[in-house]
């Protein structure tokens, strides 16, 4: 409900952002939109999808596990469902269901999902570097703009109080779950996260004993590659943006995929950041966020359609496995 209340401030605070005299800009650029380039874009994301299911699998073999494909991507399709509503709850749920439905133990396949965030995080780290290299004099000061907000004091300059009130807050809730840990050991929900942190390990550990490194990176880039195009594509879809290049496409999803961790499946906050970028880039922000608008409401139908068709798939598929 927090990270929920967070996208729906966002949007209304996003609508509050757009002048009175331009409201029907806003409404014109959804009207006249290109409604059509959600058929490429569906098949370029689905594909993206597909591709993190393939990665996903060449984890799994190192821990002596094989599933099969369509379980995967079911899986992996109803966790995306499920973030609609909480964040990073369908990183557990997609783990149970294979659990359910291949024998695969949950919580080692939790590590295999800190392996991927963590190549995501690179990944979306290079994505940002192309973004500055590309577009130094926008993204800089983007990024400066932010990191002000974020840190700033009185005098206008970097607080290093706030920087150290923070990094002292991590240290204590370390230290805090450490103690608790240690006295409440006996516990069986302890002994059941202990179990999760020791899949963890294992499962960081496997990247070690890949066979298909090669294949994996391939995965990774090209899953990347479909954000970059889809993005892209999206931007055509309205006539204000129409006109933008790949380095604001990149741009564009290096900054609203911050807002895809901060809020349910992105609410409020994707539309936001691609339209505080796209603004950057010469386009008014009432245009920016109706086409951020867009493309949010385009990865949010993919979500829901395929997701329910996987959710329905699911034990269909299996059942006829079965038998």
């Amino acid at each position: 409900m927090l990270f929920l209340s967070i996208g729906i401030f966002l949007v209304w605070w996003s609508l509050q952002q757009i002048p009175a005299d331009k409201w029907e800009d806003f409404k014109g650029s959804l009207k006249k939109a290109n409604y059509w380039l959600m058929i490429p874009v569906f098949f370029v994301l689905s594909g993206s999808h597909v591709l993190r299911s393939m990665r996903w699998k060449i984890l799994m073999k190192p821990l002596g596990f094989s599933p099969k494909l369509p379980n995967v991507f079911f899986a992996v399709m109803v966790g995306y469902l499920a973030n609609l509503a909480i964040p990073r709850l369908g990183e557990v749920l997609k783990c149970t269901i294979l659990a359910r439905y291949e024998k695969v133990p949950a919580e080692k396949l939790i590590g295999t999902i800190v392996v991927e965030r963590a190549f995501d995080v690179i990944s979306l780290a290079i994505v940002f570097l192309t973004a500055f290299i590309l577009q130094y004099d926008i993204i800089g000061e983007y990024g400066v703009e932010l990191s002000k907000k974020l840190f700033e004091g009185k005098s206008g300059n970097i607080s290093f109080i706030k920087l150290g009130i923070v990094l002292t807050a991590l240290i204590i809730i370390v230290l805090l779950i450490k103690k608790l840990f240690q006295f409440f050991n006996h516990l069986s929900i302890v002994v059941a996260i202990k179990k999760i942190i020791i899949g963890i390990g294992e499962g960081l550990t496997s990247i070690q004993h890949l066979q298909q490194k090669g294949r994996f990176i391939a995965y990774s880039v090209f899953i990347w590659l479909l954000y970059i195009i889809g993005t892209w594509v999206g931007l055509m879809a309205t006539e204000g943006s129409a006109h933008l290049g790949l380095p604001a496409a990149i741009s564009a999803l290096a900054f609203a995929s911050i807002g895809m961790i901060i809020t349910p499946g992105g609410i409020g906050a994707y539309a936001f950041f691609l339209a505080k970028v796209l603004e950057k880039n010469g386009v008014s922000f009432e245009i920016g966020f109706a086409n951020g608008t867009l493309q949010w409401f385009a990865q949010f139908l993919i979500v829901m359609i395929v997701g329910f068709c996987c959710l329905i798939l699911l034990p269909w598929y299996n059942k006829k496995r079965i038998q």
